[in-house]
């Protein structure tokens, strides 16, 4: 099944059950346990997840940690579950503690429903007072599936995701203040706007009176952009001759994301097209695609995160391949060295096939 489909599937069960489970416990086996093999961990392998593990914190001991998530036997993602019901703020003081003592990247506060990822970008080895991540499973949307992807044990690279984790970090607190700002403007924000529009002194009457005016303005800026959107919707369902998209692309680049962030080069796709002539020779080429992201191009087969190899074409090339479920990476110093890992493409395409 699907990575997507998974989530949905585990979102319908909340929807059905959640009223049946009075307990924490409850909670983790119907919710929390799903969950986390929905990424890909064995849940009965406890060199892969740890139920229970000891954190002992100073002169504290005894202290466990709902479910540590292992690699090589060291705790890579701690784990702290809570009732479906319970409100998670103010319940992260846990976590802190044992993030802070163990060797973990990355720490999960969840009840089932939702999920507030957290690391260390502040300050090294103490985990932030904030979630870089946070997801509510009954209200999931595609962007955040595909950042909860990289949480997969097939995908899975502290790199990939401490790259993105500072972005969306700071994106969600700044969509908090804006949507903070547009139902109650603040003085600041409202003068901001007034002294560009009205050349006397402002008052407070005046404030006042631009304070209404800004609120206003603000929901009909937004109901204008809903009713742009819906109907150009709608135009684009009716049927029409596909126009060619042309792009003022620098030379050497093939495509570049709307948010000019992602981007494709040549050198991307001919090392895309050397993997795929490689493997087309024991499976149907059209099988074998490629996800671009900001930091990595990944080659798959059938699914974006069951990956084969990943490219990094910065200013030196690497080409990176599973083994033994960790990213391992090989410098290139052309796009024909690819072929002198032949035996590693088809080892990795073989071994996703099965999973």
């Amino acid at each position: 099944m699907d990575f997507k489909d998974l989530i949905y599937q585990i979102a319908e069960s909340i929807e059905k059950h959640k009223d049946k489970m009075p307990t924490e416990a409850a909670t983790k086996m119907a919710l929390v346990i799903p969950f986390i093999k929905a990424l890909g961990y064995d849940v009965y392998n406890p060199s892969e997840v740890l139920p229970e593990m000891t954190c002992d914190i100073g002169m504290k001991k005894g202290e466990k940690v709902d479910y540590a998530i292992l690699l090589n036997g060291v705790p890579i993602i701690l784990i702290e579950c809570k009732h479906w019901a319970i409100n998670l703020t103010l319940h992260d003081n846990q976590l802190i503690r044992y993030f802070n003592v163990s060797k973990a990247k990355f720490g999960v506060l969840t009840n089932g429903i939702i999920y507030r990822f957290y690391t260390d970008l502040e300050e090294p080895n103490i985990m932030d007072k904030k979630p870089f991540l946070e997801i509510n499973l009954l209200d999931i949307k595609d962007y955040q599936i595909e950042e909860l992807k990289k949480f997969h044990k097939s995908y899975f690279d502290i790199d990939t995701i401490l790259n993105s984790a500072s972005e969306l970090k700071y994106t969600s607190e700044l969509k908090k203040l804006i949507e903070k700002e547009f139902n109650n403007p603040q003085p600041e924000f409202v003068k901001y706007f007034a002294k560009q529009i009205y050349k006397n002194s402002i008052w407070s009457h005046i404030l006042d009176m631009f304070t209404e005016l800004t609120k206003k303005s603000l929901q009909d800026y937004i109901n204008d952009r809903i009713t742009e959107r819906i109907k150009s919707a709608l135009e684009n369902k009716k049927p029409k001759e596909e126009q060619p998209i042309v792009k003022n692309l620098p030379e050497g680049v093939v495509d570049i994301s709307e948010c000019g962030t992602i981007i494709t080069t040549q050198e991307h796709i001919d090392g895309f097209n050397i993997v795929r002539r490689i493997l087309e020779k024991e499976v149907d080429a059209s099988r074998i695609i490629y996800t671009n992201y900001k930091t990595v191009f990944v080659v798959s087969i059938d699914k974006s995160w069951k990956w084969i190899c990943r490219f990094y074409f910065k200013k030196y090339k690497y080409i990176a391949f599973p083994i033994d479920g960790k990213e391992k990476r090989f410098e290139i110093k052309t796009l024909d060295d690819i072929s002198n890992f032949s035996d590693k493409l088809f080892a990795a395409m073989n071994r996703k096939q099965i999973q």
